[in-house]
């Protein structure tokens, strides 16, 4: 174990708490550098030791680095009450906040962060009202048991709306990710790419730093538990079957001729089902514990933020689940024109809601892969 570096915490910790994010990131990163108890809790304090000093850059990598498990916060002699207040998760919870807004782009955006709440319902209401408009001027009407969604709304009006909306958020999110890359001091030595991808990757998938240290994160006391991991398994995974159901039902279309509606045996719908299904259970899950959670874990101004982001992930689940089981009955077309409203809705707040945390978070692990390759040497080929 490396030795502590000696700093003067009376001096680090004269006026407290900071109102600054950045300043307060610093004063108890200095904090954490001189004690070093949590060095074996996540990535974050094994990052803060590679540090002499912290720039801007650095503190953003770190604040990205945190998954908020709360394990360093419950276990710091330094936390309330004692006079130093040291509240790690707070204020890296505060700077990730600064991060989400800095990196927005378009930057006249950046203020729809703030208003979180407003904004989701604004796009909501856009979202119905643009496909209950498109279904009553469509005036269609499936015959009975079809389950003809295109009847209802063209395929064309939906290929491109989503993918003018897919190509949105894929710019906007590429430019945000973009800059914080530059940010942070990104950079990629030659032939340590691919290992550090991986082990990032390793670590996003698996949500490894989720574990607090290795018994679960904490949420309305001190006891920690797995299910707010378990519950991120859940909405991760089943979002990206739902996603993997949307393109294989592409392919069907445009690659075999097959149109839609599909059998309920068939891939799209299989995969459509369960990933709705594990969906609704991880966005209702981390909704319950997001509600119940220790309001020192995290930030309070970003409460709005997670719990629209949450909903709007629990209704899109629970709507596509309905039209499913009633796609060939009546009440089919309504359905569909709700279904389909918040899933745009959804759309449009993900550039400039808490799904933006997934792009930082990957890079920041990264980052911190390259880190630790560095750190390790050349005869060790990194950790």
């Amino acid at each position: 174990m490396k030795p502590p570096i000696r700093i003067d915490l009376e001096a680090v910790s004269l006026q407290l708490p900071l109102d600054d994010p950045q300043q307060e990131a610093r004063r108890v990163v200095d904090i954490c550098n001189a004690c070093r108890y949590c060095e074996g809790f996540c990535a974050v304090f094994p990052a803060i030791e590679r540090r002499l000093d912290f720039s801007p850059g650095d503190l953003h990598q770190l604040a990205n680095l945190c998954h908020n498990c709360g394990a360093c916060l419950y276990a710091c002699q330094y936390a309330s009450p004692h006079p130093f207040e040291v509240n790690i998760p707070r204020s890296l919870a505060r700077l990730r906040g600064q991060t989400y807004e800095r990196f927005a782009w378009p930057a006249a955006f950046a203020g729809l962060l703030r208003r979180q709440a407003p904004w989701s319902f604004a796009a909501l209401a856009l979202g119905l009202g643009a496909f209950l408009l498109l279904g009553a001027l469509r005036g269609g009407q499936p015959a009975a048991g079809s389950a003809d969604f295109y009847a209802v709304v063209p395929h064309d009006a939906l290929a491109v709306l989503f993918g003018g909306l897919a190509l949105w958020i894929l710019l906007s999110l590429g430019m945000g990710l973009r800059g914080y890359w530059r940010f942070i001091g990104g950079r990629v030595p030659a032939g340590q790419a691919a290992p550090a991808a991986a082990r990032a990757a390793a670590d996003a998938l698996s949500l490894r730093y989720l574990d607090g240290g290795g018994a679960g994160c904490h949420n309305a006391d001190d006891e920690p538990s797995g299910a707010r991991r378990r519950m991120h398994h859940l909405l991760a995974y089943g979002f990206g079957l739902c996603f993997a159901a949307t393109c294989v039902a592409t392919f069907e279309a445009y690659g075999l001729g097959r149109a839609a509606p599909y059998a309920w045996d068939s891939l799209p719908v299989g995969l459509g089902f369960l990933g709705g299904l594990m969906q609704l259970v991880g966005a209702g899950g981390l909704l319950r514990l997001r509600l119940s959670r220790n309001p020192q874990q995290g930030d309070p101004a970003q409460r709005s933020m997670d719990l629209s982001f949450l909903a709007l992930l629990l209704a899109t689940s629970a709507s596509g689940l309905v039209l499913l089981a009633a796609r060939s009955t009546a009440a089919m077309p309504p359905l569909l024109c709700l279904h389909l409203g918040v899933v745009a809705a959804l759309f449009l707040s993900l550039p400039y809601g808490k799904f933006v945390h997934a792009g930082y978070r990957v890079l920041s692990l990264f980052h911190d892969a390259l880190e630790r390759r560095r750190s390790a040497g050349p005869a060790l080929g990194g950790d």
